[in-house]
């Protein structure tokens, strides 16, 4: 086996309005997670940003997605297993910083253990800690991924983005568990609401699928989540609004938030001053960020850096 093994995962933004749990982008914003046997006792070390805000022990859900592969592979786990995480997405935002732990522990233990298992397998398992599959899937292939879930199976399409698209990200300084977001939700939505996600999700594959970015505008409003996420977010609506008004095409919460992403080819640096502002205006500080999409996904490299 080998003894060492690195893989850098690249953020997500999911949903992107109307595709909830469904549409998945990979970002231009990574972590990076190491695993090697060291012989000596099991340790976890945690570096980058918010390290204050993610566990530096064996319960770190990458190190359990590490001892998830094991099991399954039947491979005997060694002992003295040491997992680093340098952390390069903001943790707790709706950036997909769960599910880059997860596919790192993931894929970083399936080489060790010779790999026994292909991507498509080790993303049902991701979506299987994970919960869903929309992040998982975006951050291991790359660009826009649409995913569907049948049992335990996850079926996947990845398309190829523009590359003049970009998002800015506005991402505030509190956090927002995923469970809080979701908690807020309705049991049951109206009939006209579905159809309306259900067109608008469509149209935004096809958007994406055509180049035809000019209809991101439409494409992404949504009637599921984001009304009732939304007032979770102080001035999110004035956000949206000021977005629009500097050139954005559309604008969405990213994955269950706080983070909110705007869509756009140009402008950017407008764009994203105005939504600072705006969220500074209502008392609260956020950063910017302005990322091009990944179109490589997870890269995992045996000690040299050389990608497998």
């Amino acid at each position: 086996m080998s003894q060492k093994i690195s893989a850098r995962i690249p953020a997500s933004t999911t949903n992107l309005g109307p595709g909830f749990d469904t549409l998945g982008l990979a970002l231009q914003l990574y972590s990076t997670v190491t695993l090697e046997i060291t012989g000596n006792r099991t340790e976890v070390v945690i570096s980058g940003i918010d390290i204050d805000k993610i566990p530096s022990t064996p319960e770190h859900i990458a190190f359990q997605a590490v001892e998830s592969v094991f099991q399954r592979s039947g491979v005997r786990q060694p002992k003295g297993l040491k997992l680093s995480i340098t952390n390069g997405i903001p943790a707790i935002r709706g950036l997909g910083g769960s599910g880059t732990a997860i596919l790192g522990g993931l894929l970083t233990a399936n080489v060790l253990c010779g790999n026994p298992f292909s991507d498509s397998e080790l993303l049902n398992f991701a979506t299987d800690i994970e919960g869903h599959p929309d992040n998982v899937a975006a951050s291991l292939y790359g660009g826009m991924v649409i995913s569907v879930q049948e049992g335990k199976h996850v079926h996947t399409i990845r398309l190829t983005c523009d590359p003049t698209l970009h998002v800015v990200l506005a991402i505030p300084e509190f956090t927002l568990s995923t469970q809080k977001a979701r908690d807020i939700l309705p049991k049951t939505v109206d009939f006209t609401d579905a159809i309306y996600n259900i067109s608008r999700s469509s149209l935004l594959v096809a958007c994406i699928a055509t180049g035809k970015l000019e209809m991101l505008s439409a494409a992404m409003k949504d009637k599921l989540h984001q009304p009732y996420r939304s007032s979770l977010i102080p001035g999110f609506d004035d956000v949206v609004e000021a977005a629009i008004d500097a050139g954005a095409l559309s604008i969405a919460l990213s994955g269950a938030g706080p983070t909110i992403a705007a869509y756009c080819l140009n402008n950017m640096d407008e764009i994203g001053n105005r939504m600072q502002n705006v969220f500074k205006q209502h008392d609260i500080p956020c950063k910017i960020k302005m990322l091009g999409t990944d179109l490589e996904g997870a890269k995992v490299w045996k000690n040299e850096g050389k990608n497998l």
